[in-house]
């Protein structure tokens, strides 16, 4: 099982993106975990967290949260708006179009700019809740 991409997609990686396509909710590592060995009992814990980073590397899948939260992982790979709620961490999708205000390259640092995540902060629906 080898791609045009030049890497193996093996049996594992395989099973770990298409479980991870299958849903919109932006699982952790721990619940893709869950999800993969309904399919692959003996799979290990470890070896989900390898290919989840490795699939992330490779631009098959997007890795998302900030600094200091449990990162979640989203199956679409193509850029594209989330909002997270800074209380439980939820994280879904925007379904809209957000203009992505272009770098003056005088604020680059040199660095080629690949692209942009944006990301609304807020308090979901139901902590809102929880909170009053």
């Amino acid at each position: 099982m080898s791609t045009e991409m030049g890497f193996r997609l093996s049996k594992q990686r395989k099973v770990i993106l298409e479980e991870l396509r299958k849903v919109t909710s932006h699982p952790t590592a721990d619940e893709v975990y869950d999800m993969v060995r309904e399919i692959i009992p003996r799979i290990s814990l470890g070896t989900v967290y390898r290919n989840l980073e490795f699939l992330s590397s490779q631009g098959l899948v997007l890795k998302l949260g900030g600094p200091g939260t449990q990162k979640r992982f989203d199956g679409n790979p193509k850029p594209h708006p989330h909002i997270r709620c800074s209380v439980c961490s939820k994280i879904e999708d925007v379904m809209c179009e957000v203009d992505v205000p272009a770098l003056p390259e005088e604020y680059t640092r040199g660095f080629d700019i690949h692209n942009c995540n944006v990301e609304f902060v807020g308090i979901c629906p139901k902590c809102k809740t929880e909170m009053q």
